[in-house]
């Protein structure tokens, strides 16, 4: 599944509970009185329930961020936060077929890359843009932004793992700026040589 294919099956999701809770609702209210309140719906339940966990996990991983920054040193802030972007590159097949598709040739994972980012190869670097003023991580998107936000670091550690994944060796990769840190977009830049 591709990150495309990943967020309109996602929207529709969301979409499609939305209807279905105000479907539900209006049956609700048809069936009963004006000055009665409408009995929750099972869907109710579980919005309600899916929300509680969604902020619950919100405030989770703000705490453990803030934990991080003031109980851990910088470079083992970095070893950790760069595991978790390992991780997330072995665990979504899309990247991993970017890099199996671009495997020994830097303008073929370029052009592998071109269906889900934005990408351009200018001399010895290669810029990947996405964002679009909004962070893509579900595990940082909803949580508050800061001006340094290790979380980035995670997102430049996925990539590092997909160009060594693809090209046997790796790569200086460098954020040069992330929503989350206040820009406009998520903009990394490789170096080549």
């Amino acid at each position: 599944m591709t990150r495309s294919e990943f967020l309109q099956r996602t929207a529709q999701l969301a979409c499609g509970s939305c209807a279905a809770v105000i479907l539900a609702r209006t049956a609700t209210a048809a069936e009963t009185a004006p000055t009665s309140a409408p009995k929750p719906t099972p869907l109710d339940e579980a919005l309600k329930k899916a929300q509680y966990e969604n902020q619950f996990v919100n405030n989770w991983l703000t705490d453990l961020f803030a934990a991080i920054d003031t109980e851990l040193d910088p470079a083992a802030q970095m070893k950790l936060i760069e595991a978790c972007g390992r991780g997330c590159y072995e665990r979504h097949a899309f990247k991993q077929e970017i890099a199996a598709a671009g495997k020994g040739d830097v303008d073929r994972l370029v052009a592998a890359y071109a269906k889900n980012f934005g990408i351009h190869r200018e001399g010895n670097f290669v810029h990947i843009t996405y964002g679009g003023g909004k962070c893509y991580c579900p595990a940082a998107r909803n949580r508050p932004t800061r001006p340094n936000d290790l979380q980035c670091e995670c997102t430049r550690a996925t990539h590092q793992a997909l160009w060594q994944a693809a090209m046997g060796r790796p790569y200086k990769i460098e954020l040069l700026e992330t929503v989350r840190r206040g820009g406009q977009k998520c903009h990394l830049r490789v170096t080549l040589v």
